[in-house]
């Protein structure tokens, strides 16, 4: 706890012992929900596939791929909603349980498709997933900035993404290469204000939603990471 307490500190200079006890507590918790999440989805992954399930959600999910594309923009925003707003611990672990659901069940159709048509791209993607988030956060952790300042950057980056998946959807052009870059630079911006905020920020009761906000962004990492080592392998 001594070494938790002395990484703690930077950010919690004007505080006593007692909120710098509380901010490394919180942060542990936060992070060892994070990875809880991580297991659950990927136990869920492996329960999908290993039962058959999978193509059976995967295949008809494909003939609706809009559908998929917006379900998970959807999902992502509920969450970051929740984390933002839930005060009741319960609720935080509805929250997350639900959310840790639906991605496993948006991401069926592309882990199925990655299977089939770039073997070795899923297990490529998860380990450079890994590596971007552990590196962005020793960055957010070591360098002790205060990385508010990407929130305007992320709500309109979000929204311009969002507003290209549906010209996309509509005119039927393929976003591309540059899309998923541009992407998997807004979620690697993401996981450092969602880091810095859990460094300085985040009420330390609500250690649930900060775990489910860093997951939201680790997922969106993925997602377009994945993307990138398909196209590549394709």
């Amino acid at each position: 706890m001594y070494q938790q307490n002395q990484a703690v500190r930077g950010y919690a200079g004007g505080y006593g012992a007692s909120a710098i006890d509380a901010r490394a507590k919180f942060i542990v918790r936060t992070y060892n929900h994070l990875f809880g999440a991580i297991a659950l989805f990927a136990l869920l992954e492996i329960g999908l596939f290993s039962s058959g399930l999978a193509p059976a959600i995967a295949l008809p999910m494909l003939q609706h791929w809009w559908v998929v594309i917006g379900g998970f923009m959807v999902v992502g925003w509920l969450a970051t909603h929740t984390a933002h707003t839930a005060t009741s611990t319960p609720a935080q672990y509805l929250a997350l349980a639900g959310y840790v659901f639906a991605e496993a069940i948006v991401f069926a159709p592309m882990l199925y498709i990655a299977e089939q048509v770039a073997p070795g791209a899923l297990q490529s993607a998860s380990l450079t997933t890994f590596l971007g988030f552990a590196a962005l956060t020793a960055i957010a952790f070591v360098s002790k900035k205060d990385f508010s300042f990407l929130r305007t950057f992320l709500f309109w980056g979000m929204a311009v993404a969002m507003l290209l998946m549906v010209v996309s959807m509509i005119f039927g052009f393929n976003l591309g290469t540059f899309f998923s870059v541009g992407m998997v630079g807004l979620a690697g911006a993401a996981i450092l204000y969602d880091t810095s905020n859990v460094l300085r920020d985040y009420p330390t009761d609500r250690y649930v939603g900060a775990a489910l906000q860093l997951f939201a962004s680790v997922a969106l990492l993925f997602w377009y990471v994945l993307q990138l080592f398909m196209r590549a392998r394709d």
